[in-house]
């Protein structure tokens, strides 16, 4: 079965991959563990997972038993880890093999965003339920695909989106419901994160020799590694990214979208921005605003890689935060600026109330493992299914566009008051880091149109394309689950 005791493992530097000719067979029932224990898989680990292992053995009742990573140092260090607190744990390089073992109930996925569905069906598929870090999927089709595997097994399915778990955040959005401070006029959300240069390189770089690179490509093109660094930094790239709109965006366009009570994706989507204050091997936008048109309010978003001004390591601020949301009302302005607490602030900045707490996710989801009801689940694969698809939405709305002056861009925007607003804000912050937007233009995105319901777009096949990808055999998400 390619698995390994820790012992064996640990005698070796290398995990032999399993063949890839071959698609999974799966059976598609499987039952808590013995003993009442929920038995829990890791897949992936150099980063998020590390907390995926340590926040599921936080929760009563349940027992890691299988860790699975393509990189065999990322894994040969948390095999030992298990190793010196005497825990039996299996290691794998390869998922189908890892999915192959009837003694695991839970898997958890915190790999790169590429391998997001693929895993996480192949996992329903196998009779697992799925922990599923964001976003949930690389592109909106595979991500409804997810949602349709989860139905048709009867599986839970929780998204990584932690603030669902935050009663804080929930009680500000009740409150705020309840008219505490008057209709919203636009959810904001931010992302001020500093992104400096991935640096660029000359010719293909080689891959290390502890990473199995066919299998770390999975569903991906298997293409020359042409950045320095093959892990992290696969988020400024398209074929395994989805930039910072899709990295960090996706938590607050989750909690916009939960403020705002909409269940599906927006009927109109706008982005303008680039990848500006210096060239490197990215070509995600570092610099980004994004327009949602729901109705009754919008809900707007802003990424900003470069700091407050040339030579800062500050970033700006949204109501003294860097990352959060903001839902303007016409009596003042709940700010979330974290995953567990929220601010009200009457129309002077003046706050009136506070609100916070949270619980674990990870707790939550064991919680709806054991009593098999989706509903006592706080982020449903549909709940992150939606709010992963409005980044992937904005996305392409930026891949279609081209490069305009900015007279262009603002004589295009000009009715649309809260587009203006942001880009007027986005040139002063750019022209602070000394970016000419002559000399170095700005995207204008393509205006789209949805169909919310069918999750298309009307009358462009173009933007249609992106909303899934060409899979590389045999890592192929189906079509019928």
């Amino acid at each position: 079965m390619n698995k390994f005791t820790r012992r064996q493992f640990l005698k070796s530097s290398l995990i032999s991959a399993a063949s890839l000719n071959v698609l999974p067979a799966f059976a598609a029932e499987n039952v808590v563990g013995a003993n009442g224990d929920i038995r829990y898989a890791v897949v992936g680990f150099n980063d998020r997972g590390k907390s995926h292992i340590s926040g599921m053995a936080e929760v009563e009742g349940t027992r890691l038993v299988a860790l699975c990573d393509v990189d065999s140092k990322v894994l040969a260090r948390e095999m030992q880890k298990c190793d010196q607190k005497g825990q039996k744990v299996e290691g794998y390089s390869d998922i189908r093999k890892l999915l192959e073992n009837k003694d695991i109930d839970v898997v958890t996925f915190a790999t790169p965003n590429h391998w997001h569905a693929l895993g996480a069906i192949w996992a329903i598929q196998a009779g697992k339920d799925v922990y599923l870090e964001k976003p949930v999927c690389h592109n909106v089709w595979e991500g409804r695909k997810i949602v349709e595997a989860a139905r048709k097994y009867n599986k839970i399915v929780q998204t990584g989106t932690q603030s669902r778990s935050s009663h804080g955040i929930a009680e500000a959005i009740a409150w705020m419901r309840e008219g505490n401070i008057g209709k919203i006029l636009r959810v904001r959300g931010i992302c001020y994160k500093p992104r400096p240069s991935i640096g660029k390189v000359d010719g293909p770089q080689p891959i290390p020799p502890e990473i199995n690179y066919d299998l770390w490509c999975g569903p991906a093109p298997k293409e020359p590694l042409m950045r320095k660094r093959l892990h992290y930094d696969w988020h400024w790239v398209w074929p395994t990214g989805n930039g910072d709109l899709g990295n960090q965006g996706i938590h607050e366009m989750d909690v916009a979208r939960w403020c705002l009570g909409v269940n599906e994706l927006s009927s109109r989507v706008l982005s303008i921005g680039g990848r500006l204050g210096y060239e490197d091997d990215g070509n995600t936008p570092n610099t980004l605003i994004v327009y949602h048109d729901y109705k009754p309010a919008p809900l707007v978003y802003e990424v900003r890689g470069l700091p407050s001004q040339e030579g800062s390591k500050d970033m700006d601020k949204y109501h003294g935060a860097s990352i959060g949301i903001g839902v303007e009302c016409e009596g003042g302005t709940i700010v979330i600026p974290s995953y567990n607490s929220a601010r009200a602030l009457d129309k002077d900045g003046k706050e009136i109330k506070k609100f916070q707490g949270s619980s674990s996710h990870f707790a939550n989801f064991v919680k709806a493992v054991r009593s098999r009801k989706k509903s006592d689940l706080n982020a449903d694969i549909l709940e992150g299914h939606l709010s992963s698809s409005l980044c992937h939405t904005a996305n392409i709305s930026y891949r279609l566009g081209k490069n305009q002056s900015p007279e262009q861009i603002r004589d295009a925007i000009k009715a649309n008051k809260d587009l203006s607003e942001m880009l007027g804000r986005m040139e002063e912050h750019l022209a602070a880091n000394k970016v000419d937007l002559k000399k170095t233009p700005t995207k204008l995105g393509v205006a789209l149109t949805m169909d919310p319901r069918a999750e298309k777009f009307l009358n462009n096949s173009d933007a249609n394309q992106y909303l899934t990808r060409e899979y590389r055999q045999p890592f192929v998400v189906p079509e019928n689950v």
